[in-house]
């Protein structure tokens, strides 16, 4: 060990600078080596199959609207109730029309609609203690007069009071009906104004066929 350590020492200074020479030209060739391009794409493959999620990511089911049970054309619905109506006319609020910061609401209110042959209005009144709707038959018919006998019918549960009429509040409207019932804790109203007297009753067998409120 000790030979080996003094005859490097004892080497040229020649010679031992071509040996470093050498060493930095070899360390330097290494370092340059082009890499394998097919370890590159191995290696890419490899990150991008790691990347790759093991399970699925969980997708919420769309949503998709679902078709009305039935049919919203003639169809008026609020304030908790609904009734049904000629599709050409709609209703409007009276009482909001009067005075905007007293509309109707569940509690008691009117409704009306109206075209050239037509004119109908509703109204219902919180009365949860009144079995009988005679009150509010009256109170609709203001000064129209009955032109027949009271019937009183039952439907879907309801005890229904209906009645012809004749009016005098438009000459062209001269025919008509009205009709009260109970249902829930409220008492509804209805009356109607057409040209003919036949085609009342229908008109109002229409209109209950479909009403329904929130009990």
């Amino acid at each position: 060990m000790k030979k080996t350590t003094h005859l490097f020492w004892t080497l040229s200074p020649s010679i031992l600078l071509r040996a470093s020479l050498f060493v930095v030209l070899l360390v330097s060739a290494c370092a340059s080596k082009t890499p394998d391009p097919n370890q590159q794409i191995r290696a890419a493959v490899a990150s991008t199959l790691a990347a790759i999620p093991t399970t699925a990511p969980f997708t919420p089911p769309t949503p998709y609207p679902k078709s009305t049970p039935v049919s919203l054309i003639g169809l008026f619905c609020e304030y908790q109730f609904c009734i049904g109506h000629p599709s050409e006319i709609a209703y409007y609020d009276v009482l909001a029309q009067r005075d905007p910061r007293t509309p109707s609401n569940y509690s008691q209110g009117i409704i009306a609609a109206y075209n050239a042959n037509l004119f109908i209005r509703i109204m219902w009144q919180f009365s949860p203690d009144t079995k009988d709707p005679q009150f509010l038959l009256d109170l609709i018919l203001e000064s129209d007069v009955r032109a027949g006998n009271m019937d009183a019918k039952l439907i879907r549960n309801m005890n229904v009071l209906y009645t012809a009429i004749t009016t005098i509040a438009t000459p062209v409207l001269p025919y008509g009906g009205a009709a009260a019932w109970n249902c829930g804790d409220r008492v509804f109203a209805w009356k109607a104004y057409t040209p003919q007297a036949e085609s009342v009753q229908p008109l109002f067998d229409n209109t209950i066929a479909r009403f329904t409120c929130g009990q």
